[in-house]
């Protein structure tokens, strides 16, 4: 069959689950998104096993920590929400909301959340009463087809609609193309040219910018406990999660006692001109992410790098020469490196996560330790991201978690900063049509021209 007869054939069978769907009342519609995380937090062991045997990429211990992780956090999110017939009345307005399905919606994932990336788009779609294309990666194509196989069986045992959520076997470029080309709407969670093409596709979409967050430490926090959390989310899956910690902005009067804390905490800092120049050309030959780097571990880069260190290592720490434009290492690293700066002022502080932004990651997130509350919102208001997480660990808590109010997903949106749609989470709400019913507001009168101006 030719790639158009693929996607015809697959067209078809989803337009025709969708029509049945469409009928469902909202308790059945939340038991088919239940059924969806369910399946992935019950199997979460061996998709994450075939995850990381197929791409190369992570850490099977977190990923199977993820995969329950983010079943767990979507499915509350989702559970209780209204999204079938009239979800809102708003009588001191004359309103009253009506929600439509929107019908076929193509997901481009990525490979380096092959399980949960599916999981979560076809959970927003079906919360919207529509069928769903899946196009994976082709780097992870078994392990995201055998997480849709593993859904279809579970849903077939409720009596769902038959193809609502198909998979494409084998993908190419070319399919990708035309999931987002015959679709109604497109979510692109992966490389920079697919969210491009996405929003060039002619159809509604919603993508993903790179991560490169900034993590700001303030001279008030107990290193002893930010540091150990940093660490923490910048080696989870061997940092390809586009939330992870980037870099460490920290007071210069602090480093030692920071360097000390680091090293037991099983870092390598790498201080040494010469390491710190072998590092950057390991991570960035030709000024590009090594993609043979990719989700590597910490021994891995340092070896690449022909580094020696400890068995034990976790995380390579780069003291750079510079910050923004002037160093590689300024960048997004997909691997569990981060990059260190000083500085003496709050503001300045802000102006170097500021010009790394500039750099890759505008719009995506910061991370910042602090207590200091008007510290925190003068980083807010100045740089150009959409989330700004405090004193957590970013990783694992900036796609929404039971501990902040953002919302529980693996799309994160950049806003314009980023060439993106929203600069929100991308959740449930988005993926189905709102019909107004107005009404003639109750007590409503026409101002006066005075009134009105003033």
């Amino acid at each position: 069959m030719t790639d158009q007869e693929i996607m015809d054939s697959m067209m078809q069978k989803a337009k025709k689950a969708q029509k049945e769907f469409e009928k469902y009342n909202q308790e059945q519609v939340d038991e088919v998104v239940r059924t969806i995380a369910k399946t992935v937090f019950d199997n979460a062991e061996k998709l994450a096993r075939m995850a990381v045997d197929e791409t190369g990429m992570g850490v099977y211990e977190d990923k199977v920590k993820k995969n329950m992780g983010k079943a767990r956090v979507i499915w509350e999110d989702c559970k209780g929400g209204k999204s079938v017939g009239i979800i809102e009345r708003i009588p001191e307005e004359g309103l009253v909301v009506v929600a439509k399905p929107m019908g076929v919606i193509g997901c481009i994932t990525p490979t380096t959340n092959p399980i949960v990336t599916p999981m979560c788009n076809a959970m927003f779609a079906a919360k919207g009463r529509n069928a769903v294309i899946i196009c994976p990666h082709p780097r992870s194509k078994k392990c995201s087809t055998e997480t849709v196989v593993l859904i279809n069986e579970a849903l077939a045992k409720i009596g769902a609609p038959e193809n609502l959520i198909q998979c494409i076997a084998e993908p190419t470029m070319e399919l990708s193309g035309l999931v987002m080309k015959e679709c109604d709407v497109c979510i692109s969670t992966g490389g920079a040219g697919m969210v491009k093409a996405a929003y060039a596709s002619g159809k509604p979409a919603f993508g993903v910018g790179p991560g490169n967050v900034q993590t700001i430490i303030d001279d008030d926090v107990d290193l002893e406990k930010v540091i150990p959390m940093i660490i923490e989310g910048r080696c989870f899956d061997n940092g390809i999660i586009c939330s992870g910690e980037q870099t460490a902005i920290m007071p210069e009067g602090k480093l030692d006692e920071a360097a000390a804390i680091y090293e037991k905490n099983d870092t390598y800092f790498v201080r040494d001109a010469a390491e710190v120049k072998a590092v950057r050309d390991a991570l960035f030959p030709g000024g590009v992410m090594n993609k043979d780097l990719v989700g590597r571990s910490a021994i891995e880069v340092a070896n690449a790098a022909g580094i020696k260190v400890k068995e034990t290592t976790k995380m390579l720490l780069v003291k750079a020469d510079t910050y923004g434009a002037d160093d590689y290492l300024s960048k997004e690293k997909m691997a569990p490196v981060q990059t260190l700066y000083l500085y003496d002022t709050w503001q300045k502080a802000i102006d170097i996560a500021e010009a790394n932004l500039d750099v890759m990651g505008e719009g995506h997130s910061v991370s910042i330790h602090s207590n200091n509350e008007e510290h925190i919102e003068a980083a807010a208001m100045q740089l150009h991201a959409s989330r700004f997480l405090i004193n957590q660990v970013c990783s694992t808590n900036n796609g929404g978690s039971f501990f902040n109010g953002l919302r529980g997903t693996t799309t994160l949106g950049c806003g314009s900063w980023g060439n993106n749609s929203i600069s929100e989470n991308l959740n449930w709400n988005y993926l189905f049509n709102k019909s107004r019913i107005a009404y003639v507001k109750p007590n409503s009168s026409m101002p006066s021209d005075k009134e009105i101006w003033g």
